[in-house]
């Protein structure tokens, strides 16, 4: 009875012309089939014609914004707030306490969620795999509160967790009353914060594994899936992220794509039909591929290099510096990097192999843009009255 009604109640807004938006938190199925708009050239620091309140465009490794017009302004996230229900999720996988094939029970509170959702019945268990791709691909409210009842205990519980982690991330102007992100008095973050909550999520690869699904299918092929992004369908390289849609919030989109070693982020809130935000996505995505590459850069330290070693059981020490930068660079950029190795005349023993002795400094136009640290590559024993002694005696034992 509930499916039906449902059903009714959407055929009624759409021969009405009524924004589902008000009943429904996604209902973007009428323009996953259309288009988006071509490539047209995105030339540095020009500005972006984006129909938005408010959007962002970041590289998530580095956290450089690349773009922003109005990023700070404080708005109702709808659905992207399951950003950070997944981003939890993933935590708990990580710690081992839920895995892809847990079982979990939809509560009577997780089935009256409404909007949009996969019909969960009171009592229905389903793997924490499927509710995956309920949540983030159809955008599930009733698989989402199933895991935050999982995860915490509740959704309460789950919200708490939320608010602490995005005071962790530096999300400063977001505050979280549900785990859905169905508009709620006091339910707000902004552009800026939704992009470092997404570029946190990035950082666990299984992720990708649903949020770049178009189609798929739950309850032994019954239930159908559509991914609500259709960037995933129409935008090369996307890699996710979540839409968002409410009557308070406007169209929304948290959009993720990866071309060679660059990966983007770029949020757009606010939109006014559903295609603002996806081609307003693209805009920003396609900006940043044509103006930005991202290089992984050495110290190009020299491998016979050295440094001296007072009170040692050894007059100098081998030195490495086996990590890499990741640097953003302007694309067709004339300026180069440069290398500068900032080393103490001598170190003091003990050294431990791995210790950090100093650094490389890479600059770009004079601008000092990051280091990579400078370690032993060995250790160094303290020389000391016992090791004098021992290297004394294994010297007369010798002769």
């Amino acid at each position: 009875m509930k499916k039906f009604i449902c059903f009714v109640l959407c055929l009624l807004c759409l021969s009405s012309g009524i924004g589902v938006g008000a009943i429904s938190e996604e209902n973007d199925a009428d323009d996953l089939n259309e288009p988006l708009l071509p490539t047209v050239a995105a030339v540095l620091g020009q500005p972006l014609d984006i129909k938005a309140k408010s959007v962002i465009l970041l590289e998530p490794k580095t956290g450089t914004v690349l773009y922003e017009d109005n990023p700070d302004e404080v708005l109702p996230p709808a659905s992207i707030t399951k950003i950070m229900s997944l981003l939890l999720t993933m935590e708990a996988l990580d710690r081992g306490d839920l895995t892809l094939e847990t079982v979990l029970t939809a509560s009577e509170h997780a089935c009256s969620m409404g909007g949009s959702q996969i019909w969960l019945e009171p009592g229905e268990s389903m793997t924490v795999d499927d509710l995956l791709k309920a949540t983030a691909i159809a955008s599930a409210n009733d698989a989402t509160v199933v895991f935050a009842e999982a995860v915490a205990g509740s959704e309460e519980g789950f919200v708490a967790m939320m608010n602490e982690r995005a005071d962790q991330l530096g999300m400063h102007h977001t505050h979280f009353v549900n785990a859905t992100g169905l508009d709620a008095e006091g339910h707000v973050s902004t552009a800026h914060d939704v992009a470092l909550m997404s570029a946190e999520l990035l950082r666990h690869p299984l992720i990708k594994n649903y949020t770049t699904v178009w189609m798929d299918s739950l309850r032994d092929g019954k239930s159908e899936l559509v991914n609500t992004n259709k960037l995933v369908r129409f935008y090369e390289g996307t890699t996710g992220l979540k839409t968002g849609t409410t009557s308070g919030a406007g169209y929304c989109l948290s959009a993720s794509a990866c071309r060679g070693d660059l990966e983007l982020v770029a949020v757009v809130m606010g939109g006014e039909t559903s295609n603002d935000r996806f081609n307003g996505a693209k805009k920003l995505l396609d900006y940043g591929f044509a103006n930005f590459s991202l290089a992984s850069l050495d110290a190009q330290l020299d491998a016979d290099a050295v440094l001296p070693v007072t009170g040692g059981v050894q007059k100098q020490v081998r030195l490495c510096a086996p990590e890499t930068l990741s640097l953003l660079m302007k694309k067709n950029s004339t300026e180069k990097v440069e290398r500068n190795v900032v080393l103490p005349k001598s170190v003091r023993a003990p050294i431990q192999k791995g210790d950090q002795v100093g650094t490389v400094e890479l600059s770009v136009g004079g601008e000092v843009v990051g280091e990579i640290p400078i370690q032993a590559a060995e250790s160094v024993e303290e020389m000391n009255y016992a090791v004098a002694l021992g290297w004394m005696l294994r010297g007369l034992l010798s002769n």
